[in-house]
């Protein structure tokens, strides 16, 4: 399977990051792409201050069943897109908005993930998802992820453990908001970024994708460093801090069966000796 992850700048706009994306798509189906994966606030681009997130200019609000997707549809045909938006949604306290990841084909939404884990002060504007759900899909069982998500070992192995032997993660991932390197390169959030990827990706054996946005909305610099990993934490392809596609061709099912082979993870855990962990 040749896959896909990229890092891009989207920002408020949402006809012009409509247009981008079928830019990209039509890009990425020519090269053969069958999964593609773009950063978090795809759609409408992500918060510009998260110290103050409710003074900031706030993204547009995308529906699932809205134009916009319907255009992605058309435009996706038979590769799977993955992709982050912001989504509102109904509640017993009223209308909530959630910063959701959606993955679909031009056959319609194949699944969705509203981010569980929120950062610093997001909490302010999103509301929380509640669950990490495996779903099947054209080129294999997938999981979707968040950004800040995989700083916590259980989402991708709730995950894993459902069967998903690919995992994508859309990020609107930025640098540093408080001790910020003058370099990228140098910054500690550049380096989690990729330490994230590389351990979720070798401690349940499976294929990450990661997308995030590059460039800066507000006070928020965005890191990219798009990648695509194998099951052993090994980088198969990457891109910079500026925008790019990186692509690799994966046997997934037999990348994961080779790396599971000898250590199985999954399968040799201890659960009685985790406490209250899974």
């Amino acid at each position: 399977m040749r896959i896909g992850a990229v890092a891009a700048h989207f920002g408020r706009d949402l006809a012009r990051a409509v247009a981008k994306v079928e830019r990209v798509v039509a890009d990425a189906r020519s090269r053969g792409v069958q999964l593609l994966v773009l950063p978090q606030g795809t759609l409408g681009g992500y918060l510009g201050d998260l110290r103050n997130p409710d003074t900031a200019d706030p993204p547009p609000v995308v529906g699932l069943d809205g134009p916009e997707l319907d255009r992605l549809r058309a435009a996706t045909g038979p590769m799977v897109l993955c992709l982050g938006l912001t989504e509102a949604a109904l509640s017993s306290a009223g209308t909530v908005v959630h910063n959701t990841a959606v993955c679909l084909t031009g056959d319609g939404l194949l699944g969705r993930h509203r981010k569980v884990h929120r950062a610093v002060r997001e909490s302010v504007v999103y509301a929380a998802g509640d669950r990490f759900a495996a779903f099947d899909t054209p080129v294999g069982r997938l999981g979707l992820l968040v950004d800040y998500d995989k700083t916590f070992p259980e989402s991708a192995r709730s995950l894993a453990l459902d069967g998903a032997e690919v995992l994508a993660c859309p990020s609107a991932w930025p640098a540093s908001v408080t001790d910020r390197a003058a370099r990228l390169p140098a910054d500690r959030q550049s380096r989690l970024f990729d330490l994230y990827d590389g351990a979720r990706a070798a401690e349940n054996q499976v294929v990450w994708v990661s997308a995030n946005q590059t460039g800066t909305t507000g006070g928020l610099r965005f890191l990219g460093q798009a990648k695509v990993v194998g099951p052993g934490g090994d980088v198969l392809a990457r891109t910079g801090g500026k925008g790019g596609l990186a692509l690799a061709d994966v046997d997934v099912a037999g990348e994961v069966a080779r790396a599971r082979r000898t250590l199985h993870h999954l399968a040799e855990r201890v659960p009685a000796a985790y406490g209250g962990a899974r």
